[in-house]
């Protein structure tokens, strides 16, 4: 008997319709797949939103899985880009590796965040390349990744447990909003940066 070859459309399709029927273990296995090789656009968050909006005492608890699998996919994609270095770099993405290193020395702890609690549609994966490849510190990265998906999907589980379907519609057609929400992101951070006693600490650290 010929063996049949599965595509990466079946396993993603089969995912979809297994991953909702596994609770929170479902929830932490979408993020970290999405999180690492196959994505899953959306997957986990409407999972997150669903399984809370239908059990809103556990919304804890899928937030807690949705991060920690989005943590730990994300581990391996850093951990891959940090041993392949700028032609991993390279090979993955288009953006002059020059500027965005020089970013992200500057700023590694916002550049690990801001991406992570940046709302669909905002790529994220890029950025998790860029952190590997140009040495972001792993504990910046580990605190940053976890702290900004927690607060991702927390939010999100809110909505699920406030507002049920309504709350899925809105994420799915909501970019204009996702753009506000990074854009208001980068200004809190521009002005807090700009905090007498911020920029004494980094003085010091200088």
């Amino acid at each position: 008997m010929p063996l049949r070859v599965v595509g990466t459309g079946h396993i993603v399709s089969w995912l979809k319709s297994t991953l909702p029927a596994m609770g929170g273990l479902g929830i932490i296995c979408a993020s970290f797949v999405d999180s690492s090789f196959i994505p899953l656009p959306l997957v986990t968050d409407l999972l997150v939103m669903e399984l809370s909006s239908l059990h809103p005492l556990r919304m804890p608890f899928y937030v807690a899985m949705a991060a920690l699998g989005s943590l730990g996919g994300c581990t391996c994609i850093y951990w891959l880009a940090r041993k392949g270095g700028e032609a991993f770099y390279l090979k993955h993405q288009s953006y002059s590796p020059e500027k965005i290193r020089r970013f992200v020395e500057q700023h590694p702890l916002a550049c690990v965040f801001l991406p992570a609690v940046a709302p669909f549609p905002v790529p994220f994966k890029p950025f998790v390349v860029a952190q590997g490849v140009f040495q972001v510190p792993l504990l910046t990265f580990l605190f940053g990744t976890l702290a900004g998906r927690a607060i991702r999907f927390l939010i999100e589980g809110y909505l699920g447990v406030r507002y049920g379907e309504t709350a899925k519609d809105f994420v799915l057609h909501q970019k204009w909003h996702s753009l506000a929400a990074i854009l208001g992101l980068v200004l809190v951070y521009l002005l807090v940066r700009r905090l007498p006693f911020v920029r004494r600490l980094k003085s010091h650290a200088d």
